[in-house]
């Protein structure tokens, strides 16, 4: 799934860079759980809203880019704009309910607070060729090989938009070693440091395709 792909497809189909895959069960080997990838429709605003809601305080605290509330998740799901934001779920079918269990942010460019601190590091950024990215996994599904599976396909998916490079949204917290270990598992390598607030340190980490 190398061929290119514009925004304009997407626009006119976002199930064109959907895809399924099997998550293996804990425990047992042989059984899979049937994992949809897919953008964020304006018809989940309702799962949207129960994935933010159910997500812990740790997961909240370590994942900011937005509110975690059903009116957010009613604003996102009315405001789509595909050529700016690819907003990627994974879902599971239960019992003919959809429910989502991860949640990934692509910005298809680079935000400006994001941008001058790579400028600083001497590392400028190309909005027309880079991206961004905020992931999250609910946490019944964290450290069960989700997150790696979606990393990779958001990944797929980038390239066949002709982006170059992937930054992290906000950079990622210097105490969050399960986050960090994830991000250089797939190809990031961190590039500079900052504080936010004063006192948290932070890295900046980019991959480069």
């Amino acid at each position: 799934m190398n061929d290119l792909v514009t925004i304009k497809e997407i626009q006119e189909d976002p199930l064109r860079i959907a895809t399924l895959c099997y998550l293996p069960v804990p425990g047992d080997g042989r059984d899979k759980t049937l994992v949809t990838f897919r953008p964020l429709l304006a018809r989940d605003a309702r799962r949207l809203g129960q994935y933010f809601l159910g997500l812990s305080d740790e997961t909240r605290r370590r994942y900011g880019p937005h509110p975690f509330d059903q009116a957010t998740a009613d604003m996102l799901c009315a405001e789509l704009n595909y050529a700016q934001t690819l907003r990627m779920l994974a879902t599971l079918d239960l019992e003919e309910a959809e429910q989502v269990i991860a949640y990934f942010i692509l910005v298809l460019g680079v935000l400006e607070r994001d941008a001058a601190r790579y400028a600083r590091l001497a590392i400028p950024l190309a909005p027309d060729t880079d991206c961004t990215l905020a992931p999250s996994v609910a946490d019944a599904f964290q450290s069960r090989g989700l997150g790696s599976l979606m990393m990779e396909h958001l990944i797929r998916v980038a390239v066949r938009l002709g982006r170059k490079r992937m930054v992290l949204m906000g950079g990622t917290q210097a105490t969050n070693a399960r986050a960090i270990h994830f991000y250089q598992k797939h190809g990031f390598r961190k590039v500079g440091e900052f504080e936010k607030p004063p006192g948290f340190n932070n890295y900046d980490m980019i991959l480069e395709f």
